[in-house]
């Protein structure tokens, strides 16, 4: 096996695809990336099981096809040390080469001022996930719409270890448009795209958290096509160079069409900016445990207030804010209320409230595209 490739390019499909190897593989072997070398294109693979993600990078020459595995970390922190330059891969995998103490092969890297010598193991012990069978429904999308619905919501997953389906994000797709929703049973965002839609059927998954965190962190921002292919147990996403596979969750994410409430006759618009500062400060005075700050509203101002009454310290500001109607406070847990106005991509907000038991909806004022619609709930504390 031997062939030439692009430093820069390789190390820059390594880095994307090496983020799917776990701190703790299930077999050594998953420390390693797999590479195969084949019809001028090299193809660099990681795996933990559960999710599969190909990288292919075009290369300069190819004079001997074959496969290798090579440890990831090994392999990224020799490629971070090379400037721009083709770089050739030796590596014979003949049994009179095979280290029988180590179980290893010599994969020799040729630049042009020296030589150096790593590890390899045999491609044939590298698990492959299995594949989808014939039947699969197959969506074809694209980039920039993917990356949105799952940048507008993967913040609000979980990390519960009794329910799974709390940990994803629930992909809708529909004739009518694509819905992504995610949930923490605290906070909920629901994120619609009406320019992205299906032929005519519907359809539902649910997608894990690591490889949405891994398609938020590799997806162009463009207009890129991609292809999505799923049944019940398994997606795969295939766009540009690469092509990810994944095992999805099974179960029944919640009905979240009935925790949102219809009628909120209290509107507030107000400056985010404004409203996300004050809230900084005054949550230094919270109580620790519970991280509660107060709304008071009034015509006109809502006063953001909180104390600790253990430590003597409390804390409030009266910001303006437009707004007309009975006086009303409600309470909310501080970082959650961060962490939405940190992804409300507006200058300024509508906070939709019925009573002090309900929840609260945080809406941007105004939109970027009529295409979209995004809507953040959290639920309320007692004051």
């Amino acid at each position: 096996m031997k062939f030439v490739v692009s430093s820069s390019s390789f190390l820059m499909r390594l880095q994307a695809v090496s983020k799917v190897i776990s701190g703790k593989p299930a077999q050594p072997i998953l420390d390693n990336i797999l590479l195969v070398a084949k019809d001028d294109t090299l193809y660099a693979t990681a795996s933990d099981k559960e999710t599969t993600m190909e990288a292919k990078i075009e290369l300069d020459n190819l004079e001997t096809p074959g496969s290798i595995t090579i440890p990831a970390k090994l392999l990224l922190d020799i490629l971070k040390e090379f400037p721009e330059q083709p770089l050739t891969f030796d590596i014979n995998t003949q049994p009179l080469t095979f280290d029988i103490n180590t179980g290893t092969n010599e994969v020799k890297i040729i630049s042009d001022k020296g030589e150096f010598s790593v590890p390899g193991e045999s491609a044939e012990d590298y698990p492959v996930q299995s594949g989808m069978d014939e039947s699969v429904n197959t969506i074809a999308t694209n980039c920039g719409m993917l990356l949105e619905g799952i940048t507008r919501t993967v913040f609000a997953t979980a990390n519960d270890d009794l329910r799974p389906v709390m940990n994803c994000i629930l992909m809708e797709m529909g004739p009518e448009n694509f819905t992504f929703v995610a949930s923490d049973a605290h906070k909920l965002v629901r994120y619609k795209r009406f320019d992205a839609k299906t032929d005519g059927d519907q359809f539902a998954l649910i997608l894990p958290k690591k490889p949405s965190l891994l398609l938020k962190n590799i997806l162009p921002k463009d207009d890129s096509e991609l292809r999505l292919q799923f049944n019940e147990k398994m997606a795969c996403f295939t766009f540009g160079n690469y092509k990810m596979v994944c095992t999805l969750v099974e179960g029944r994410f919640p009905n979240y069409n009935s925790v949102i409430p219809q009628n909120n006759p209290k509107k507030i618009i107000i400056e985010k900016k404004e409203l996300y500062n004050s809230l900084r400060r005054v949550s230094v005075m919270a109580n620790q445990a519970s991280n509660l700050v107060k709304f008071d509203l009034s015509n006109g101002t809502i006063v953001i207030s909180a104390q600790d009454v253990d430590y003597a310290m409390s804390g409030h500001e009266t910001i303006t804010c437009q707004y007309e109607g009975e006086e009303m406070a409600i309470g909310f847990k501080s970082p959650f209320v961060q962490e939405i106005l940190s992804n409300l991509n507006t200058e300024s907000l509508v906070l939709e409230l019925s009573d002090p038991s309900r929840p609260g909806l945080f809406l941007p004022f105004e939109s970027d595209s009529e295409n979209e619609d995004l809507l953040m709930l959290l639920m309320p504390m007692m004051v």
